[in-house]
């Protein structure tokens, strides 16, 4: 009796030794419930700001906006799963390295929510090129009045995609099925597609301006990207093109953009980031008729949530099986 129970305890030990322990910040009671039925080999603890701190001292992962602190504290930490798919607020603007110079692997909800945010990018620019927000003007006047216009086709005209991950391809597999010639800019090398005339480096965009009908900008956030539209871009870009930005508002110069619209030089623009956010009241860019803003909105959907829960999910699953996770970011990029 005694070496049987003796046996027990010794396997219970082995078994709490190979449980992984994953601390989770703010998530609901469900959502957890359901992230942890995926694994009997992790055991995921809910925390908030005020007890992340001691959980997470003996913590292998960590779900959520993990901080240079924690990352400190965390010792046995290997993994952290952001559910955004921006990594700039845990890599470049806590004003620590922590993360970026440490082992732990970082992964989020890159892809995720690229056709969301690419429907909203042609959302506002055929808002703009079918003159949406007049018509509607029109009707609650209940007034029929169809000249003047300026109607325009997307058939035939320019579309420079900045940013060729999942967002920019997202955006381009769209153009491409309106009939538009599509140049890219990535400072990777993009896999050949018919959809795409021909991608350039960053270092390269000033010659792809003058010929852009529309600018979508779809690049993360990082060093290397902050404001990469500034005065002299703007200034490029082609007289009666439209500006849509919908990855992250520190990639353009907010004041240039403003400039570009004073002057005429751009028929509209559609901005669902921008910086900073919330733009401030009585800022210039609200004044513009020809101007679009929603409040960051382009990632919400019906399936966004399920979507990067389930990125979530899925690294959970792969943890505690000890197979590669997902949507791994690349620290020293970025992305």
């Amino acid at each position: 009796m005694y070496q049987l129970i003796l046996t027990f305890v010794l396997a219970s030990v082995v078994l709490s030794a190979q449980t992984k322990k994953v601390v989770v910040m703010d998530q609901p009671a469900e959502v957890i419930a359901e992230w942890q039925a995926v694994s009997d080999k992790v055991r995921l603890v809910p925390v908030t700001a005020e007890t992340v701190m001691s959980e997470i001292v003996d913590a292998d992962g960590f779900v959520g906006n993990i901080t240079p602190d924690m990352v400190r504290a965390g010792k046995k930490l290997v993994w952290t799963q952001t559910v955004s798919a921006g990594v700039e607020r845990v890599l470049h603007l806590t004003g620590s390295t922590a993360l970026r110079d440490s082992n732990i692997v970082l992964t989020n909800n890159q892809i995720v929510q690229s056709p969301e945010i690419a429907d909203h990018a042609f959302a506002m620019l055929l808002a703009h090129t079918r003159e949406i927000p007049k018509w509607l003007k029109h009707k609650d006047q209940e007034l029929w009045q169809n000249r003047p216009h300026n109607l325009l086709e997307l058939k035939g005209k320019s579309a420079l995609v900045i940013g060729m991950g999942g967002i920019g391809q997202q955006i381009t597999v769209r153009a491409w099925a309106f009939g538009m010639k599509v140049v890219g800019v990535d400072p990777e090398d993009i896999p050949y597609s018919p959809m795409v005339d021909h991608v350039v480096k960053p270092d390269q965009i000033d010659q792809e301006l003058p010929n852009a009908d529309v600018v979508f900008m779809a690049a993360p956030f990082t060093p290397q990207s902050a404001n990469m539209l500034g005065p002299d871009q703007f200034e490029l870009m082609k007289r009666g093109s439209y500006f849509i930005a919908v990855s992250r508002g520190g990639t353009y110069d907010l004041a240039s953009l403003v400039k570009a619209l004073d002057s005429q030089r751009l028929a509209g623009a559609g901005v669902d980031v921008m910086n900073p956010e919330p733009l401030p009241k009585g800022h210039p860019l609200w004044g513009f008729e020809n101007v679009i803003i929603t409040p960051h909105v382009a990632g919400r959907s019906d399936f966004d949530q399920f979507r990067m829960l389930g990125t979530a999910k899925e690294n959970i699953r792969r943890f505690g099986e000890g197979l590669p996770f997902v949507n791994v970011v690349d620290k020293q990029k970025g992305w």
